[in-house]
């Protein structure tokens, strides 16, 4: 047998091993990451909502809306993932908002693969912290390089302006989206066709 007959006989045996292995590996972690991901939602919600203690899901099309209510079942606010363009990706956001879906009652973070040291900070308390109590009326904006004067601004990372308007940008669209939604479903959830 000649040299080039064995290489791609020993080659085509490596790749054929690799891609097992492969398919075995991502067999055996999808649904871990599936469960790993459900769990980090969960607990997101009760991040950006403190006070619930109860959640109830609401799904219209492929937008759910997990609407938290506290010890005595009152409406304390709206839970949902926002989801769009970042600089170098997807950003995943879970939103809290109030009752009368007026000001944000926190972010975080899901997925992100922003700029490591740059837009990654995103992910950072700091930056987050500034969206509990912002105004969504009129829209949430930043400002760059001082900090916010109107109760609707948050300020942008130095350095990652992108990823800073990215999230603006996803929180805007998705709000105005389940705005929507909630005024259809009316307050008791239910919606007037149902």
């Amino acid at each position: 047998m000649n040299i080039s007959a064995h290489m791609i006989i020993v080659l085509t045996v490596v790749c054929l091993f690799s891609g097992l292995s492969l398919v075995y590996m991502n067999q055996y972690a999808e649904p871990l990451i599936k469960i790993n991901a459900e769990k980090a939602t969960q607990e997101a919600i009760f991040k950006v909502l403190p006070d619930v203690k109860n959640v109830e899901i609401i799904e219209r099309g492929e937008k759910v809306i997990f609407k938290g209510l506290n010890e005595e079942g009152e409406l304390v606010g709206y839970a949902f993932v926002a989801k769009g363009s970042g600089y170098q990706g997807i950003i995943k956001i879970m939103v809290g908002i109030d009752s009368e879906l007026g000001k944000l009652t926190g972010i975080d973070i899901l997925e992100s693969v922003e700029t490591p040291g740059l837009g990654a900070k995103i992910t950072e308390d700091n930056f987050k912290g500034q969206f509990s109590g912002v105004s969504v009326l009129p829209a949430i904006d930043y400002v760059k390089g001082k900090k916010p004067e109107n109760p609707n601004e948050i300020q942008a990372i130095t350095g990652a302006t992108v990823s800073s308007r990215s999230v603006v940008n996803i929180l805007n669209a998705t709000i105005k989206e389940v705005k929507e939604i909630v005024k259809e479903i009316g307050p008791s959830g239910e919606g007037e066709n149902e």
